[in-house]
């Protein structure tokens, strides 16, 4: 048997996305060079690691086995990688992260600072929707995960480091903007655009309302906070958003924020890691810059996520 780590690495690549192109383009190489690598790994191991049915590939057996072991074989890697940055201090270092969408109005300002404080750390972001987050969490694929509410049920480590207030909108010219506590049963008048399901902003409004009793009449279903924002802004319904999206919007006088009863559904921003894992010194130094920096705008009241959260 004969294989190499960079065939290991561009294996997982193409397991994980399925995907010949979408894992060239994150490996920075041709299609035909993944192409290759693949080859030549099956080829050394006398086995066929994917099948083509239609216009799709698939992992086969003896490719779920391989993945399962590269996966393992990548993990004692980082590990390594780990102990030797923690012994040679925070040069060089690399940090990975990933973060909800809604995170990506805040995290790059905090980021900037926090690459001037370390410059010889090299950061991956990737900005991406939930499914993904606990995806990368569940394949320990990435260092920490900024998201809104971790899952309960996952294996994970969480600490609250920000609020997250979620806030009603509406077009400044809405006749209930600029009115005082709005009843809460007075929404029920109103349509809402959500996003799609699965959206941690989506789960926690329709928890709250569950919670009382309320359902709300629901219009279009948008896949972003920015078409959101902009079909609020048309008048074709009020919007439920986290504040920090909202800012620039509010300053320019598109948005308002309704004085709504019960509001804002307060939730926090965390930073999360597989339970157990072994951070770098890079992923230390951020987890640590990240609560310390951010501890003057919020004071979460428990950095531990409640049991029955899921959002």
């Amino acid at each position: 048997m004969h294989l190499t780590l960079r065939q290991l690495k561009v294996f997982e690549s193409v397991a994980r996305h399925l995907n010949y192109t979408r894992a060239a383009e994150e490996l920075h190489l041709t299609q035909p060079a993944v192409s290759m690598q693949v080859k030549q790994l099956e080829e050394g191991l006398g086995v066929a690691l994917f099948e083509q049915l239609g216009k799709r590939i698939h992992l086969t057996e003896p490719g779920q086995e391989v993945l399962t072991y590269t996966r393992a074989v990548t993990q004692q890697l980082d590990e390594l990688e780990t102990v030797l940055n923690r012994i040679k201090g925070m040069s060089g270092g690399r940090l990975r992260i990933s973060v909800a969408t809604t995170a990506n109005y805040f995290i790059p300002t905090l980021l900037g600072t926090f690459s001037r404080r370390f410059p010889d750390v090299t950061v991956t972001l990737d900005v991406t929707n939930r499914e993904t987050l606990l995806r990368q969490l569940s394949e320990n694929t990435v260092d920490l995960v900024i998201m809104g509410q971790p899952p309960a049920e996952a294996d994970v480590e969480a600490k609250a480091f920000m609020d997250n207030p979620l806030v009603v909108v509406a077009p400044p010219d809405h006749p209930l903007a600029g009115k005082k506590t709005i009843p809460l049963a007075r929404l029920q008048e109103e349509t809402f655009l959500v996003r799609e399901p699965g959206s941690g902003t989506r789960i926690a409004m329709e928890r709250f309302f569950n919670e009382r009793g309320m359902k709300l009449k629901t219009g279009m279903e948008v896949g972003s906070n920015e078409a959101i924002k902009q079909s609020v802004q048309a008048g074709l319904g009020l919007g439920l958003l986290s504040r920090a999206t909202i800012e620039q919007e509010l300053a320019l006088k598109r948005l308002a924020v309704l004085d709504v009863a019960d509001f804002p559904i307060m939730r926090h921003w965390y930073v999360v890691h597989r339970k157990g894992k072994r951070l770098s010194a890079a992923a230390e130094a951020f987890e640590d810059y990240l609560l310390k920096e951010t501890a003057g705008r919020s004071k979460p009241a428990d950095k531990t996520p409640a049991p029955h959260s899921r959002t």
